[in-house]
């Protein structure tokens, strides 16, 4: 297994796993964005793609087996004093900025995601070491992240690697089809 940092040209695969992580929460919104007539997948593939904002490549390591993309890590620095959540923000998102504003300073793990015929060879645990000595260069002391209460195996992954549970929120749906009912926040020292 190799861990690589992600480039613009990896824009395709970013968006699958951003996609996968938060169960397609990602392109419901594209969707949304474009309208009937756009392409959800090309504006995310431009997000991706971009040199700077959150889910930018920048912010993004890819692991490797056998020279084909495995698997994603995103991550950036979390807000040391979050602002106040936008009254236009869509209710969806609302849970999510709730839970992200209690580690504030943290560094924040936005996407661990493996494709299918990856999972079970080491990817998920090689990431989170990634992410931990990035959190460590960067002077964080807590390593944050938000799961969906259905993502049983990243949540068996994450409290063997010592992430505690913080805090629940509902997952808000509207006419967002998913069968997750909550988002959880957990957190763990930077080792």
């Amino acid at each position: 297994m190799q861990i690589r940092e992600a480039q613009a040209a990896d824009a395709e695969h970013l968006v699958r796993f951003i996609n996968m992580a938060a169960d397609d929460l990602p392109l419901h919104f594209w969707r949304k964005t474009v309208g009937p007539e756009g392409d959800p997948w090309a504006l995310g593939r431009e997000r991706a793609a971009r040199e700077t904002g959150n889910f930018s490549f920048r912010n993004a390591w890819l692991a490797e087996v056998e020279g084909n993309v495995a698997a994603c890590l995103l991550g950036y620095a979390a807000d040391p004093e979050p602002a106040p959540i936008d009254p236009d923000t869509p209710p969806i998102f609302i849970p999510l900025l709730e839970l992200e504003a209690m580690a504030p300073g943290s560094w924040y793990l936005n996407v661990l995601a493996t494709y299918e015929a990856a999972r079970g060879k080491g990817c998920g645990s090689a990431l989170l070491a990634k992410a931990e000595g990035i959190a460590r260069q960067g002077g964080h002391k807590t390593i944050s992240l938000i799961a969906a209460d259905t993502h049983h195996d990243a949540l068996r992954l994450y409290r063997a690697k010592g992430f505690a549970e913080v805090a629940r929120r509902p997952v808000v749906k509207g006419d967002w089809q998913v069968d997750a009912s909550e988002w959880i926040l957990f957190t763990r020292p930077v080792l």
